[in-house]
């Protein structure tokens, strides 16, 4: 793999090191077909894999390159010269056609193609994320022409047979590739593998039989949605070519954040200023909720840091109808910064009055260190 020591072939292969050519040959033919693209779409570490698999194949498949490694390793054929020759090949599938002779796939090339997807972003803030909301996307996309209806021709024209290909939709092509000369099917280079093309291309779309088009969708959000995660629509995206099905269309959603709250998970969390003397005394307050404010407990005594838990007040549970988090209130016990005369006469006795009884508490360090820092 790219970046990392060359595997030992046999193992890249699975076989052993007496294994004969036929054995060789079988044994990359099964990892290439585990490897074909059309198998691996999501696997972005296909094209590499395969590759690896080709290079082990090029080393085991020649009699003097596996002799040269058997005895002096990688080291000794890079000494000799040799490097995996993948020039010459655009992408895996031209590789794959060019061991196999085209027989992953290369006779479907001219016939349906899915449309590929589109994604678009969308943006609401927390409140629209905790509802149900209908939001009204505009993108462009790929869809059929509107006047030739997607086959290419000028409307009333004939669409003929290609000349190129006679119809066939495709062409044979040379190369040399690591397995000697091969000769493999392309998609004819005029009619893109339909085997017919348009006597006189259409005039909106240049014969391609597509347009580029603005669209406006209405998209449902649902409740409990969090920032950065997808909706999928299927069907939605580019059209398809040659009578091929659309691709999809992804909505990323971005949800604002709102400076009253974080999130963390389902639930919510807000921080409640209460002043010193109410922190001692006890009080009751309210805090911020998505839909007004709720009434919350300060008990006598309350430490900074303490949290008070609102059940039911944090965002709802994504695609569970009822349910919803908490609310968590952190409170932030206030120490005046200035007072006036009286103030802190009054603060200066009730300091006076206090006694170790009042100031006692059961925390140890480690837990006052963990109450102080959150």
């Amino acid at each position: 793999m790219a970046g990392t020591r060359p595997r030992d072939p046999y193992e890249v292969l699975g076989v052993g090191r007496s294994a004969d050519e036929a054995e060789i040959k079988k044994a990359f033919r099964r990892l290439a077909r585990e490897l074909h693209p059309d198998v691996n779409r999501h696997d972005p570490d296909a094209e590499e894999k395969f590759k690896e698999a080709a290079e082990a194949y090029e080393i085991l498949s020649d009699s003097e390159r596996r002799a040269t490694f058997d005895r002096y390793g990688h080291d000794g054929l890079r000494s000799g010269g040799y490097a995996p020759n993948f020039e010459g090949f655009s992408s895996i599938s031209d590789l794959f056609d060019a061991f196999f002779g085209g027989a992953f796939g290369a006779a479907a090339r001219g016939g349906p193609m899915q449309g590929g997807d589109v994604a678009v972003s969308a943006e609401v803030d927390l409140a629209q994320a905790a509802a149900d909301t209908e939001l009204e996307l505009s993108f462009e996309a790929i869809d059929a022409c509107e006047r030739c209806h997607g086959n290419g021709a000028q409307p009333g024209t004939p669409i003929v047979t290609c000349e190129r290909c006679g119809g066939a939709g495709m062409l044979q092509a040379v190369t040399r590739s690591p397995f000697g000369q091969v000769v493999r099917q392309v998609p004819c280079d005029v009619c893109g593998g339909d085997g017919r093309v348009a006597e006189q291309p259409c005039e909106r779309c240049d014969g391609r039989g597509r347009e580029v088009r603005r669209r406006t969708l209405r998209v449902d959000i649902p409740a409990g949605i969090a920032d950065g995660q997808r909706i999928r629509l299927s069907g939605r995206g580019h059209a398809g070519e040659r009578g091929g099905p659309p691709g999809d269309l992804y909505v990323l959603v971005h949800v604002v954040p709102d400076e009253r709250f974080i999130r963390d998970g389902d639930d919510l969390v807000t921080a409640l200023d209460v002043p010193a003397p109410l922190a001692a005394l006890g009080a009751t307050l309210t805090a911020p909720t998505l839909d007004g404010e709720v009434e919350v407990e300060v008990d006598p005594g309350t430490q900074p840091g303490a949290v008070l838990t609102v059940g039911g007040k944090g965002m709802p549970r994504l695609r569970r109808p009822g349910r919803h988090g908490d609310l968590r209130v952190v409170v932030n016990v206030v120490i005046p910064r200035k007072l006036n005369k009286e103030q802190r006469r009054l603060a200066q006795e009730l300091a006076d009055s206090m006694t170790e009884d009042n100031l006692r508490t059961d925390d140890s360090l480690l837990g006052k260190l963990k109450r102080m820092l959150g």
